[in-house]
């Protein structure tokens, strides 16, 4: 952020603590919020990826317990995809909300 975006505010009479909480800190969540729903939607699909290395998750519980039950390896792992891409497109959509609050508004 500019220096003078913050020197303007303090010249408005902002203390420092309200300077950056009604300043500095919505321009800094405008740059922010993009790169961040990135990083969070790679997360949740790392975490699939990482079922591989040992690591226990939402596939042990339905490839571990629920197929040795059914025997239905098809729709168990539909049903897997399924949860992640809910995950998935939950995070996405929470995120692009979050991203539309904070995004500058064109007059």
């Amino acid at each position: 952020m500019p220096k003078g975006q913050t020197e303007a505010a303090y010249a408005l009479g902002l203390a420092p603590r309200k300077t950056l909480r009604l300043v500095v800190v919505p321009q800094a969540l405008r740059i922010i919020i993009p790169p961040l729903t990135s990083q969070y939607l790679n997360l949740i699909k790392n975490s699939s990826l990482a079922v591989f290395i040992g690591y226990p998750d939402l596939v042990q519980i339905f490839a571990g317990t629920v197929l040795n039950q059914t025997g239905a390896a098809v729709q168990v792992m539909a049903i897997t995809l399924s949860v992640y891409l809910v995950i998935s497109l939950a995070t996405s959509l929470a995120m692009n909300a979050c991203n539309r609050h904070f995004a500058i508004v064109e007059r």
